[in-house]
Order: C-alpha cells, then sequence, then structure tokens
C-alpha cells in the first residue's frame, strides 16, 4: 500500500512538472512524444497517467488552455478573431470558432459581445483546477 501511494506521488509530482512545461511552452508545438519525454515516462504510459491524473488528455488539456487564453484577449477587447485564433493555434477563423463554441456554447463574436463579469465567470466554468 505504501509503495502505491508513493507511485501516485510520483506520477503526481511528473504530471505537474508537465503541466509547468505546457504552460511555459505554450506558444510552441506540443509534442506528446516531449511530454513524456519531460514526464520520464513512454508515451503510452504518459497518456495513461496523464488523463487519469487529469481528468482529460494532454491534447484536451492543452487545447482547452489556448481557447482560455483566446477567451481573455476576446475579454480584453481583442478585435481581430482570426489573429486571436491564430494565436491560439488554430489555421482558421472557422476552426478556431467550431472549438471556441464547442467549449464555451457561444461563437467567439457572441463571446466577445458578453459583459466582462459574463464573460470572465464563463472562462472560469471551462477551467479544470
Amino acid at each position: 500500500m505504501v509503495a502505491y501511494i508513493q507511485t501516485m506521488e510520483e506520477h503526481s509530482d511528473c504530471i505537474h512538472h508537465v503541466k509547468l512545461y505546457i504552460r511555459e511552452h505554450i506558444n510552441e508545438p506540443l509534442h506528446r512524444e516531449v511530454l513524456a519525454e519531460v514526464a520520464g515516462f513512454s508515451i503510452p504510459h504518459f497518456h495513461r497517467i496523464f488523463t487519469a491524473q487529469v481528468g482529460e488528455s494532454a491534447a484536451s488539456y492543452i487545447r482547452r488552455l489556448r481557447l482560455e487564453r483566446a477567451g481573455r484577449k476576446l475579454r480584453m477587447g481583442a478585435v481581430n478573431i482570426t489573429e486571436v485564433a491564430l494565436t491560439a493555434g488554430y489555421d482558421s477563423h472557422a476552426a478556431f470558432g467550431k472549438a471556441f463554441k464547442q467549449l464555451y456554447g457561444l461563437s467567439p463574436s457572441e463571446f466577445r459581445e458578453l459583459n466582462c463579469s459574463a464573460a470572465t465567470q464563463l472562462l472560469r466554468k471551462g477551467q479544470i483546477p
């Protein structure tokens, strides 16, 4: 039992380091091979442990962080949605709009029209601690 708890704590520490790495490199391409290396795991083991620890895959986690950041930019008055989309790692306004609406239930333009309080509340709702 002690070994199991120790392993869980080690996994938690490794995933914490990966999450920090992701946040520090969010503007760069983040490949699962690199993330698995940061964790010190094989790719399949990394995927299992990350998903178990975080509640979503690494790709979903990264996508959500990028969309949250895009939402903050829109809330702060970013006018050019295509520019926000490209910064979030999307190749087109359409792909970004689809992903944004899937996460928040509103298109980026609809989101931008919300008052600051409502937009902030919606951004917090999409977060996983």
